[in-house]
C-alpha cells in the first residue's frame, strides 16, 4: 500500500513537466528560427513562381542576370537601391537589404547592417590595425580578413570537417604515444614525428580551406550583411589625426599590401571561383582623407589642397592596389573636397580614375550623408537635385555614360532627390541602369539572388563558427606580433615570472576593456584585460592611478608606495577614444593630463626594473621616458583587442614567439630543425609546441597547457617575442606646434620653413622613426649579391642623351625586363629564437623632389639563435626604385641610389 500510493504522487507531476519542457522546445526552435532568417532574394521554395525569371537563373552569367533584373523594374524601383538602407520589390521576391556593415578588425556593430544577440553575444575582435599593420606580415594581414571570411566551421561538408578532426585526433594519439616512449629506440620516434608533420601540414592546409567568415556565419543567422565598408586605408599624415588608429599606417606601400591583402581575405572563395565573392570589401576613403575635426576645420568643410605629385606617389598608391591587386568590390568617397571638388562629385577622381583606369569590378559608395554634405555644407550645387545628378554622374554627359560615378548612397539624399532629377533632366533613367547595376552585380557575386543561403557554399555556418578557439587564438597572436619593442635597458624584458614575487600594475589603461578595441569595434567575445594577462602569471598589486585617461588628478603616493614595494613596475598609460577618435583629432601628442608626472615619480621609487606600456593609436611624444634611467623598458601596444592583455604578459615574461606560429612552414621548420640537434627531449618540447592549436581544442588553456609543457619537458627555451615595428614616425611636440594638420603638403619647402611629413620627406627630430622597433635578440645583414649598375632601355622618341636627362618615363619599354634580385643574409647572433622584420629603403638621386628614402620592400622572418637565412628581394626599377615627377608622372631617376638594409648600405648606379 504504502508503494502504491508513492508511486501514483511521484509519477504524476511527470507527464505535464515533459510536455511542458517539449513545448518550450518547439517554441524556442520556432521562435529562433524566425528570428535567424539571412536575407535573400529569389526564395523559389516560398514562391515557385520567382524559378522563371531570369535574374533567379543561376547557369546565366551575372551580366545577364542583372540585365533581365533591371529591365523589370521601375524607376522608382531602381531608386530605392541607391541607397543603404534598400527597400524591397515584393512582387519579383526581392526583400529589403541592408548594405552597411562594418569589419575593419573584427565584425562591429557600427552600421545598422550587422546585430548582436543572445545567439551570437560577440565576434572575435583583433587588434585596431595600425598595431596589426606594425607587424609587416602580409600573410597575417590575409588570415585575420580570412578568419572574417573564414571560420572553422565545415563549409563544404560535414565529411570534410570529420576528416579534419581525425587527422587532430591522430596527432594527439601520435605524441602522446612519443611521450610514452621516452625510452624506447629513438628510430620510432622520429618516424611519428615523420608521420606528425605530414599531418600536421595536411591539417593546416585544410584548416585554411575550410576556416570561413564570422560574417557570413552571423549572415546565415539574419544578424549580418554580406557588404562591409573595410578596410581604411587612408595614409596616416599627421599623428593628430582620431581615425589614424584605423589605417596601417603612414607608408603607401604598406598600407597597399595590407589594403590588398586584407580584401583578399575578406573577399576570396575557397572554390576559387574569381567571380564570387565571400564577402565584399570597401576600400576607403577615398581620398586625401585625414582630417576630422581639428582647430575648428572639420571633415565636412575642408578643402584638402594636394599636389599631384603628393596625390599620386602618396595618396592615390594604396586604393590603386586596393582595386588592382586587391580586386576589391567597392571604393567609399569621401566627406572632404580635394582641389576644390567634393570626392563623391569629383568627375577625374571617380570615372576618370576608379572606373576609367584602375577598372573597378564593383560599385562606388559615398560616405554617409556625403552628397547632402556637398550640397548643404559644401554649397557645391545650387539644388538637391543638381547634387543628386553630380554624384551619379561624376561630370559625364547624359550622352556619354559608360564610366560614372557614384552608384550607391550611404543615407538618403539620392532616395529622396533622384526621380526629381531625372524629370528635370538632369540625369537620365539608364544612368540610373547604370548604377544599379553595379550594386546588383555585386549582390549576384555574393549569391544574394541564389536563393535559399543555407544550400550554398557558406551555407552551414553559423553561432558555433563565432568567437572559435582559433580565431581567439589569432587575435592574440595578432596581438603579440604587432606590439613594439621601444626601449629596453640592460635586457631588463623579459622579466622571469619565477623571479617577480610581487608586480605593480599602474595606470588607467591597466584594467580597461573596450579601450584596448579602438574604434568601429564590436562585442568581442570576451576581454583579457593587461591585469588579467600580467595577473595569470605573478602575484600582483594595482592601483588605476588616475580615474581616466585624462589623469586631471593622479595618485602619486600611492603608486610610489606600490611600486617601491614591488619587485617591478608595469605602467599601462596612453589614449583612448576619449582622446583620438573618429570626429576627435588630437590637439598634441603629449601624454594627457598628469600621467607624465606619474611615470616619473613611480620610476624615482620603483627598486626594479619599470616597464611603460603606451596605448595608443598615434604617436606619443614620451622623450623624458626615453632618457629616463629609471624606466627600463619600453612597449607601444597600440589598441591591442580582445585578446591585448594576455598578449602582452606573453612579450612581457618571454612566454611566446609570435613567429613560431605562422601555418605549416615554420613548424615544420621546427621539427627538421630539432632533427639535426640530435636532443629527443628537444624533439618531443617542440613538437607539443606546434600542437598549440589542436591542445586548445582539448579545452586547455593557454597557461595550464604552457605550465604542463614546463613540467613535461624541464627545458628552458626562451623566445624572443617583440617582433613589431612602428608603421608611423612618432613627432616630438615641437614638430605639431608649427604644422598645422591642413597642410597637405608632404614635401619641405625651406622658403617657409616647412618640414615635410613622414619618415619620406622629414628630417627632423624624431622620438621614435618609422620602422624603429627592438629585438630580444640581435639579428645582422650581409650582403650575398646585388648589381652595381643597371641600365633601362631609351625609347625612340625620347630627345635627350643620357648626360643631359634626369630621368626618363616608366614606360612599357623601359620597364621590360628591368628587375634585379637583391640577396642577403640574415643571421639571429643572439640566444633567443625571435623573428626579424627585413626592411629593403631605396634613396633615390635627388630628382624631382623625390623622397629622401622609401619603402622598396620588407619580409618578415623567424631565426632559431645562432642562426641564418637567405632573404632575397626581387627588385622592379620601374615599380620598385621610381619616383613621381611634379607633374604625376612615373619616371626613372638616372644616377647613383642607395639600397639600405639596416645599417647595411649598398650603392646602384642606374644608366640609360
Amino acid at each position: 500500500m504504502a508503494m502504491a500510493s508513492v508511486s501514483p504522487q511521484n509519477s504524476v507531476p511527470k507527464v505535464p513537466v515533459f510536455l511542458l519542457f517539449c513545448m518550450f522546445l518547439v517554441f524556442l526552435s520556432t521562435h529562433v528560427s524566425a528570428q535567424s532568417s539571412p536575407v535573400f532574394a529569389c526564395d523559389v521554395v516560398s514562391n515557385p513562381s520567382l524559378a522563371s525569371l531570369g535574374f533567379c537563373n543561376t547557369s546565366l552569367g551575372i551580366n545577364d542576370r542583372v540585365v533581365d533584373l533591371v529591365k523589370r523594374l521601375t524607376l522608382q524601383e531602381k531608386i530605392l537601391f541607391l541607397v543603404n538602407s534598400a527597400g524591397n520589390v515584393s512582387r519579383i521576391g526581392i526583400p529589403k537589404y541592408e548594405w552597411w556593415s562594418e569589419a575593419l578588425h573584427g565584425v562591429s556593430y557600427v552600421g545598422p547592417g550587422t546585430h548582436f544577440s543572445n545567439h551570437v553575444a560577440g565576434a572575435t575582435s583583433f587588434p585596431q590595425v595600425i598595431l596589426t599593420a606594425a607587424s609587416f606580415n602580409t600573410s597575417l594581414f590575409e588570415a585575420i580578413g580570412k578568419d572574417f571570411g573564414e571560420a572553422t566551421a565545415r563549409h563544404k561538408s560535414m565529411e570534410l570537417g570529420t576528416t579534419t578532426e581525425k587527422i587532430r585526433d591522430l596527432m594527439h594519439v601520435m605524441m602522446w604515444q612519443l611521450v610514452k616512449e621516452t625510452d624506447t629506440n629513438f628510430t620510432v620516434s622520429h618516424t611519428f614525428v615523420c608521420i606528425y608533420i605530414y599531418l600536421y601540414i595536411y591539417a593546416e592546409q585544410m584548416s585554411l580551406q575550410v576556416v570561413s567568415t564570422e560574417a557570413r556565419a552571423m549572415y546565415n543567422v539574419g544578424l549580418a550583411g554580406l557588404t562591409f565598408w573595410s578596410p581604411n586605408i587612408n595614409i596616416f599624415r599627421d599623428p593628430r589625426w582620431g581615425r589614424g588608429q584605423e589605417t596601417p599606417g603612414e607608408d603607401p606601400l604598406l598600407s597597399s599590401k595590407y589594403g590588398s591583402c586584407y580584401v583578399k581575405g575578406l573577399q576570396q572563395r575557397d572554390d576559387g571561383d574569381p567571380d564570387k565573392l565571400k564577402v565584399a570589401a570597401c576600400c576607403k576613403h577615398y581620398t586625401a582623407y585625414d582630417l576630422d575635426n581639428w582647430k575648428g576645420s572639420d571633415r565636412y568643410h575642408f578643402n584638402a589642397v594636394v599636389t599631384k605629385q603628393d596625390m599620386d606617389d602618396t595618396f592615390q598608391p594604396p586604393f590603386k592596389s586596393c582595386v588592382i591587386d586587391g580586386n576589391v568590390a567597392s571604393v567609399m568617397c569621401s566627406y572632404n573636397q580635394v582641389n576644390g571638388k567634393p570626392t563623391c562629385a569629383d568627375p577625374d577622381l571617380l570615372s576618370g580614375v576608379i572606373r576609367g583606369e584602375w577598372n573597378l569590378n564593383g560599385y562606388i559608395v559615398t560616405d554617409c550623408d556625403s552628397i547632402d554634405v556637398f550640397y548643404n555644407s559644401q554649397n557645391y550645387t545650387r539644388t538637391p537635385e543638381e547634387a543628386a545628378a553630380a554624384a551619379i554622374l561624376a561630370g559625364n554627359s547624359l550622352f556619354v555614360l559608360r564610366f560614372l560615378g557614384v552608384d550607391l548612397n550611404c543615407g538618403s539624399f539620392l532616395g529622396q532627390h533622384t526621380e526629381a532629377a531625372v524629370k528635370r533632366g538632369l540625369v537620365n533613367e539608364h544612368a540610373i541602369d547604370i548604377a544599379v547595376s553595379n550594386n546588383f552585380a555585386t549582390l549576384m557575386r555574393l549569391g544574394f539572388f541564389d536563393g535559399d543561403p543555407s544550400k550554398q557554399l557558406y551555407g552551414k555556418l553559423g553561432p558555433k563558427d563565432v568567437c572559435t578557439a582559433e580565431n581567439q587564438e589569432l587575435a592574440r597572436e595578432a596581438a603579440r606580433q604587432g606590439i613594439v619593442l621601444l626601449k629596453n635597458t640592460a635586457g631588463s624584458l623579459p622579466l622571469s615570472p619565477t623571479a617577480i614575487k610581487n608586480l605593480a600594475v599602474i595606470g588607467p589603461n591597466a584594467n580597461v576593456t573596450k579601450t584596448m578595441i579602438g574604434n568601429y569595434e564590436g562585442a568581442p567575445c570576451k576581454y583579457t584585460t593587461p591585469l588579467q594577462g600580467l595577473a595569470a602569471s605573478v602575484a600582483t598589486t594595482y592601483l588605476p592611478g588616475c580615474s581616466n585617461v585624462a589623469c586631471s588628478t593622479a595618485q602619486v603616493d600611492d603608486a610610489k608606495k606600490l611600486a617601491a614595494a614591488a619587485d617591478a613596475t608595469v605602467l599601462v598609460m596612453g589614449a583612448d577614444l576619449s582622446i583620438e577618435a573618429e570626429s576627435r583629432d588630437r590637439v598634441d601628442v603629449l601624454l594627457p593630463g598628469q600621467q607624465q608626472l606619474l611615470i616619473t615619480a613611480v620610476a624615482n621609487v620603483s627598486c626594479g626594473p619599470v616597464i611603460l606600456v603606451i596605448m595608443s593609436g598615434g604617436g606619443m611624444d614620451v622623450s623624458f621616458a626615453r632618457t629616463d634611467d629609471k624606466i627600463t623598458s619600453i612597449l607601444w601596444v597600440g589598441y591591442p583587442g580582445e585578446a591585448g592583455g594576455a598578449a602582452m604578459a606573453d612579450i612581457i615574461f618571454g612566454y611566446y614567439n609570435p613567429s613560431t606560429h605562422q601555418p605549416s612552414q615554420n613548424s615544420l621548420y621546427f621539427v627538421f630543425h630539432i632533427f639535426s640537434s640530435g636532443s629527443k627531449s628537444l624533439l618531443l618540447s617542440l613538437s607539443f609546441l606546434i600542437l598549440n592549436q589542436s591542445l586548445l581544442s582539448l579545452k586547455e588553456t593557454y597557461y595550464e597547457f604552457l605550465q604542463w609543457k614546463i613540467k613535461i619537458t624541464s627545458l628552458n627555451l626562451r623566445f624572443s617575442l617583440s617582433g613589431g615595428r612602428l608603421p608611423m614616425t612618432w613627432y616630438p611636440q615641437s614638430y605639431v606646434d608649427k604644422v598645422p594638420m591642413t597642410n597637405m603638403n608632404m614635401r619641405p619647402d625651406p622658403s617657409n620653413g616647412y618640414p615635410g611629413r613622414t619618415y619620406r620627406f622629414y628630417t627632423g627630430e624624431t622620438v621614435y622613426s618609422f620602422g624603429d622597433g627592438l629585438s630580444y635578440s640581435p639579428f645582422t645583414h650581409e650582403l650575398i649579391q646585388a648589381p652595381r649598375l643597371v641600365s633601362v632601355p631609351l625609347e625612340e622618341s625620347h630627345v635627350c642623351h643620357s648626360s643631359e636627362c634626369q630621368s626618363v618615363l616608366a614606360s612599357e619599354q623601359t620597364c621590360q625586363n628591368s628587375t634585379f634580385d637583391m640577396l642577403l643574409r640574415v643571421k639571429n647572433g643572439g640566444t633567443m629564437s625571435g623573428s626579424h622584420t627585413v626592411f629593403l629603403f631605396s634613396s633615390p638621386p635627388a630628382v624631382h623632389n623625390s623622397p629622401q628614402k622609401h619603402l622598396v620592400g620588407f619580409e618578415k622572418v623567424f631565426l632559431n639563435a645562432q642562426t641564418a637565412r637567405h632573404v632575397r628581394f626581387k627588385v622592379d626599377i620601374c615599380k620598385d626604385l621610381s619616383v613621381v615627377d611634379e607633374l604625376g608622372s612615373k619616371k626613372v631617376a638616372l644616377g647613383e641610389y642607395v639600397l639600405h638594409v639596416g645599417s647595411l648600405k649598398h650603392f646602384l648606379s642606374v644608366r640609360i
